[in-house]
């Protein structure tokens, strides 16, 4: 997994020392259920999904760059809904102390472009859920394509089932839009 780096972004592996800052913004309730995750109880709990962000090797730290926080995750994932080895899924959470100022828009370029241009991906697929007008917006301004509502797609931690509304970006849609417009 490469080191990233935007304007104001640092994307970049995550280390055990980073339990304090995911535990920031990862026990906010307005944070995790928008994703699916059930808000967290404990640094321990942080800690946990720290190692497994390490172990998947799909997960990179969003870094603030102005104050070396950690400050939200994003990753390229194998997509559950796609079964070809040149698909993946992009997600992403960022801290509600830094929506609304276009970072996780700017960080999610970055990750399209390293999963079309280093990755060979042949599409980058990405759900949210239809309350999540957050994830909308980051998704529409990157270009992703719609695809349609997945009806009762995903099982949430609390047992409520949700749909999951889809959009996908092929890499000839990728070069259109990203290296036709000098993105």
């Amino acid at each position: 997994m490469d080191t990233l780096y935007t304007e104001r972004l640092i994307l970049r592996r995550f280390y055990l020392s980073d339990a304090d800052d995911l535990y920031e913004y990862a026990k906010n309730p307005n944070v995790g259920p928008n994703a699916g995750w059930k808000p967290h109880r404990s640094k321990d709990e942080s800690l946990s999904v720290i190692n497994g962000f390490i172990k998947s090797g799909e997960v990179w730290a969003i870094v603030y760059k102005d104050n070396n926080k950690v400050i939200g995750s994003i990753g390229l994932h194998k997509d559950m809904k796609r079964d070809s080895k040149k698909a993946r899924m992009i997600g992403f959470v960022l801290s509600e102390d830094y929506w609304g100022q276009g970072l996780t828009t700017e960080a999610a370029k970055y990750v399209i472009k390293y999963g079309f241009d280093v990755l060979n991906l042949d599409i980058i697929s990405v759900y949210h859920y239809p309350h999540n007008k957050r994830s909308k917006r980051v998704i529409e301004k990157c270009g992703f394509k719609y695809e349609g509502i997945l009806r009762y797609a995903s099982v949430l931690y609390d047992g409520k089932i949700l749909d999951d509304v889809c959009y996908s970006m092929t890499k000839d849609e990728y070069i259109s839009i990203y290296k036709g417009n000098n993105k």
